[in-house]
């Protein structure tokens, strides 16, 4: 298989439709079940099958990411529910696994090659089980695992293309959906992941639309921290805010662009747009951005800049009593 550098990335810019009235696909995140000493990144087995069954008792569908790439640009009149697993930890497959198989849950499962068969982590028969069935996908997700964006560009090409010799081998194929380590890339990251995937997916939270970037998608992580049946009940509520264009397109920040000139442009059919909330951790803490409209447009004015190694901002908006919200992620590197 042929992998591309970048010859022709992918514009964010290509991917604008127009204001569309999507409801969205709402997509989750999970790593370990039942592993309690790992408390950011687990979830308990008790609370993930009450949070499924939330879903499944709502007016919600679980949604199946074999239709991701075909279906993508349609609108969905329906919100619908992605569930992602990164990491092919062991727990998975001997806690969630035989949940979501009994109850034909789909799902995406992202791998990262090295450590498959190491301790705490699935191997590649167990893999390939799961991949098997009708309702799984196996998602690619690097060779190494290590913080990539603080790697060189040929260091990183190599490691993904190391990712795919081992897929070829161990499946058959390589996937076609990605997912960055840690939610963290470069604008030279995305845009060759963009040259050889249909879709990538980030750690920020949102909800998927029409008009997001194809190799930024959003996620909301769900963990002992963040798992709390209250708190996801809100998440499901939440819907897209759909918008034009999203500035600056390079999310890797040092101090010469710390902090970002961040703008959003959104379509002139988005009502209420005046009731928007933006929450940014700038300066280390999480306190209500200073916010300005104009135009169908936001900016913010940070207080100060963002500290290593990861800015967030998140923005929500009250819009005739639905709940729309997206979020952004920056890497800070000094």
């Amino acid at each position: 298989m042929i992998f591309y550098y970048l010859t022709n990335p992918i514009s964010a810019d290509e991917n604008i439709k127009y204001y569309s009235k999507d409801e969205g696909i709402l997509s989750i995140m999970y790593h370990r079940f039942n592993e309690s000493k790992y408390p950011s990144t687990n979830i308990q087995m008790n609370i993930f099958k009450e949070q499924m069954n939330l879903i499944k008792n709502s007016d919600l569908l679980f949604y199946d990411p074999k239709n991701l790439v075909t279906n993508f640009d349609k609108p969905k009149k329906q919100k619908q529910i992605l569930i992602t697993i990164d990491d092919a930890f062991k727990s998975f497959y001997t806690e969630a696994w035989p949940y979501l198989k009994k109850n034909q849950i789909p799902f995406i499962l992202f791998v990262s090659t090295e450590p498959v068969g190491k301790r705490g982590y699935m191997t590649w028969d167990q893999i390939l089980e799961v991949e098997g069935s009708e309702f799984a996908m196996i998602g690619h997700h690097s060779h190494t695992h290590d913080y990539l964006i603080d790697k060189t560009n040929q260091e990183f090409i190599s490691d993904i293309e190391k990712a795919n010799t081992i897929f070829e081998d161990k499946i058959g194929y390589n996937p076609t959906l990605f997912s960055y380590p840690f939610g963290e890339y470069s604008k030279f990251m995305k845009d060759y992941i963009s040259n050889n995937f249909k879709l990538s997916f980030g750690q920020h939270s949102g909800v998927i639309d029409i008009n997001k970037d194809k190799f930024e998608l959003p996620r909301f992580p769900i963990n002992e921290h963040y798992g709390e049946i209250n708190r996801f009940k809100s998440i499901i509520k939440t819907f897209p805010l759909e918008y034009k264009k999203l500035t600056p397109e390079e999310k890797k920040i040092n101090d010469q662009n710390n902090p970002p000139n961040f703008k959003v442009e959104f379509f002139s059919e988005q009502e209420n747009i005046e009731n928007i909330n933006c929450y940014s951790n700038e300066k280390g803490n999480w306190e209500k951005s200073k916010t300005k409209i104009h135009k169908n447009k936001l900016i913010i004015n940070f207080r100060g800049a963002f500290l290593p190694r990861r800015g967030r901002i998140n923005c929500s908006l009250n819009d005739n009593g639905k709940w729309r919200w997206f979020g952004t992620q920056f890497i800070v590197k000094n």
